[in-house]
């Protein structure tokens, strides 16, 4: 896994390193949505998922305006969110690839 800076302590780490194994031995969308609900308040998977619904309108090239009047997500997060497409982690990025190469994984659920 990518060292990320700042990660926080030795146990945060493990814990986050944890997780991230945790999520992607998962064998389905469904058993993923379940650990999410789980794993997460209404409010705090609402959030996620309104900053993912911004990441594939911003690669279609639609206007931070225009994002915001579909989705209602401010016009600040979605500027937050371009400039981590842009320049993140890389992990929005290879989410999309994999939309574009996937669609019917995307679709279902």
């Amino acid at each position: 896994m990518k060292q990320r800076d700042g990660g926080g302590t030795g146990a945060q780490q493990r814990a986050r390193a944890d997780l991230v194994a945790v999520l992607a031995a998962l064998p389905d969308p469904d058993a993923v949505d379940a650990f999410l609900d789980d794993l997460c308040t209404p409010a705090e998977i609402e959030a996620m998922a309104d900053r993912w619904s911004v990441v594939p309108l911003l690669a279609d090239g639609m206007s931070y305006r225009q994002i915001h009047d579909v989705t209602g997500v401010s016009v600040t997060t979605v500027g937050r969110i371009a400039r981590c497409v842009e320049g993140g982690a890389g992990g929005y990025r290879a989410a999309l690839a994999h939309r574009r190469e996937h669609p019917a994984a995307t679709t279902s659920a």
